[in-house]
């Protein structure tokens, strides 16, 4: 089993404690002699060996340190606003995938409708974890929600595109995918998606749910940009 990660505000440490002391300590029970990793979700990673074990802390000795370079270009996701946990499946996995940045999207067809900032806190709660099941130096920023004349995005999953993202041209900067919520893109959102130069794409000719296109999507980019 590779070793555990834990996020810290800074990596000059030597205790690990409060929540992620909690989760090594009384959830994994890390023991003396164990490594782990500490990140500071921007890059920095360091390695570490349990020390001493107490109630929800551990002390430690740093071994190495290092820094991980952002991924280039950055992954974005434009992920329509859906009901119940779909959003969430849908951050939690593409934050393992590699997704460096989701913005929620409040589509024409989102059924959900965000009246506060609770779900954008546990979509960033979600991402946060998710980073650390996955190891990731970098945690993906999870943007406020947005309209749609606030995205200008490069590519636009369709179930009725003709152009598949495997063999499409991809740009040479940052690309923003847009997944639609369970009720697909409006007819108008995708024309002025369109109309600001993306391209529509699909993946296959199954259409997927809203919780796993985005997945999908960085999957087939990841591999074509070298990072999978």
């Amino acid at each position: 089993m590779s070793r555990p990660l834990f996020l810290v505000p800074a990596l000059d440490v030597t205790v690990l404690d409060g929540p992620e002391g909690h989760h090594a300590a009384d959830v994994m029970r890390l023991r003396v002699g164990e490594e782990l990793l500490l990140g500071d979700g921007r890059g920095g990673v360091a390695s570490a060996v349990v020390q001493a074990v107490g109630r929800g802390r551990l002390d430690l000795s740093l071994t190495d340190r290092w820094y991980a370079e952002p991924p280039a270009p950055h992954l974005v996701v434009a992920q329509g606003i859906a009901k119940g946990d779909r959003g969430e499946l849908a951050v939690q996995a593409m934050t393992e995938v590699g997704v460096d940045e989701i913005v929620p999207w409040t589509a024409a067809r989102s059924v959900a409708r965000w009246k506060d900032d609770r779900p954008l806190e546990r979509w960033r709660a979600v991402a946060r974890e998710a980073a650390k099941q996955a190891r990731r130096p970098w945690l993906p920023v999870v943007s406020a929600p947005v309209p749609t004349e606030a995205l200008a995005p490069t590519l636009v999953l369709h179930e009725e595109a003709t152009v598949r993202l495997s063999t499409v041209e991809l740009p040479a900067g940052d690309i923003l995918v847009v997944v639609g919520p369970e009720g697909g893109i409006a007819p108008e959102e995708l024309e002025a998606f369109v109309a600001a130069g993306a391209v529509p794409v699909r993946l296959g000719d199954t259409v997927l749910r809203t919780s796993t296109a985005g997945v999908a999507a960085l999957a087939v980019l990841s591999a074509r940009l070298g990072r999978w």
